[in-house]
């Protein structure tokens, strides 16, 4: 997978299309990756206890990879490239070129 936790990314698509956020978890695989603040739904939440109060929460649920696009720093959202050199791999923005992260 071309994405890593720290990585701020655009939604492409479905109910939060345009929102950029940073990525939080990613889960290899299944192919899908928790960002902040994106596909958001609430869950019934128990008390646990006299200090956890319960009720409705809302809560950030995994999206598909393919519906996000990395944020390059200069160009904005775009495909991920790499670059071989003596040191490693390293990704690249595919429009400018530039080192990603």
């Amino acid at each position: 997978m071309k994405l890593k936790t720290g990585d701020k990314v655009m939604v492409i698509t479905g109910k939060d299309a345009g929102t950029e956020s940073v990525i939080e978890r990613v889960y290899p695989s299944s192919g899908k990756i928790l960002v902040e603040g994106v596909n958001t739904a609430k869950k019934h939440q128990k008390p646990l206890g006299q200090q956890n109060q319960g009720g409705i929460i809302d809560r950030d649920m995994p999206i598909d990879a393919s519906n996000v696009m990395i944020v390059c720093s200069k160009c904005g959202p775009t495909r991920i490239g790499y670059r071989f050199d003596d040191k490693g791999k390293h990704r690249i923005c595919r429009k400018c070129g530039g080192d990603l992260r």
